[in-house]
Formats: C-alpha cells, structure tokens, sequence
C-alpha cells in the first residue's frame, strides 16, 4: 500500500488500458480513412487529383462518424476474443 492507503501500482495500470484503447480505436479510424483515400485515387476520381482535394472529399462528419463507430465496435469484438483466448 503506498502512504495516502492506494495501491500504488493501480492508477498507471488503468491509465495504460484506457491508453491502449485510444490508441486501437484511433489505429481503426486510420486504416478506415486509409481505405477511403486509397479509393479516392483508384476508382472514384481520374488523373489530376490532389492529395488535398481528396483529403477534402473524404473528411466528412459522416465519414468520421461511421470511423469512430466501426472503431469503438472493432476494439470491442477484438477485447472480447482477447479475454476467450
């Protein structure tokens, strides 16, 4: 027990699971707008684009919505295959 009755090694190790979780969840988002960038130069628009103009196309509050959402899903589903295996 540390001095002021906490267990001293209880506080980082939360901290480090909500980090881990920010940090898959925010991976997630990234290979979702990834996905969508990669789709923006391959099939959606002819030669010419910019990277900012496709950036521009795919940066939507829809689009980041559905990022975040599939993201909190994702980190979900994979924490409860964690905890079975």
């Amino acid at each position: 027990m540390h001095e002021n009755g906490r267990d001293k090694g209880k506080r980082p190790r939360q901290f480090a699971s909500i980090w881990r979780a920010v940090i898959e969840v925010a991976f997630i988002v990234f290979l979702f707008y990834s996905n969508l960038l990669m789709g923006e130069f391959t099939v959606a628009n002819g030669r010419g684009k910019t990277l900012a103009a496709a950036l521009t196309d795919i940066w939507t509050g829809t689009n980041f919505l559905i990022a975040v959402i599939s993201a909190v899903i994702g980190y979900l589903i994979f924490e409860q295959l964690r905890k079975r295996l």
